[in-house]
């Protein structure tokens, strides 16, 4: 019985931090990030602010949640590939997992994220989170062996961070006209890696 309720406390929980993300994205991209506060994003999905800084410490880390766990899954699912595959091979498949298993947004509804994310405070969190993950990346590739030293573990994390991030750039530029997952797969084809 404890479990069951240690189960629903997590879920709740979950969706509860899942709706304050919602409705902080949706506010910011209706009113711009400055025209929105913690007590709106709160107001909005029924909380109290007290409640909203339980699940984010500001507007900005509410915005961010699903790139965050996006990135949680990454490098959750780098760890889990077969030891004995490649880093570049591991990184390849980890990422056209992530993207199987997860929709893939309306491109119209991505280039209206990238105007909010031009905003200076959330433009500096994306960079701390973008140098958190190629860090993390690099950590597990190091740890997966091959022979990687930190510096080439680095680079390694980096470039394939580039090559998604430019994937997506791509596929917002074309209007969504090929499948996301199949034209970063064919970026990360492209670089080979001895």
């Amino acid at each position: 019985m404890e479990a069951l309720e240690t189960t629903l406390r997590t879920r709740k929980k979950a969706a509860t931090r899942l709706s304050l993300h919602e409705a902080a994205l949706r506010l910011a991209m209706e009113r711009g990030l400055d025209g929105v506060t913690v007590e709106d994003i709160a107001d909005e999905v029924g909380v109290s602010r007290r409640t909203f800084s339980n699940y984010f410490a500001n507007k900005e880390d509410a915005v961010l949640h699903a790139d965050r766990e996006r990135t949680r899954a990454l490098v959750a699912l780098v760890e889990g590939r077969p030891a004995e595959e490649p880093p570049w091979q591991a990184l390849r498949a980890a990422a056209s997992e992530l993207y199987r298993a997860r929709q893939i947004p309306d491109p119209e509804w991505v280039a209206q994220l990238r105007l909010l994310r031009r905003h200076p405070s959330l433009l500096a969190r994306q960079a701390s989170d973008q140098f958190a993950l190629e860090r993390d990346l690099a950590a597990v590739l190091i740890t997966r062996g091959h022979g990687l030293d930190d510096e080439l573990a680095r680079l390694m994390a980096a470039t394939f961070l580039a090559a998604v991030r430019t994937g997506g750039v791509l596929w917002l530029e074309s209007s969504g006209g090929q499948p996301l997952p199949d034209l970063v797969d064919r970026l990360l084809g492209r670089f080979q890696p001895r």
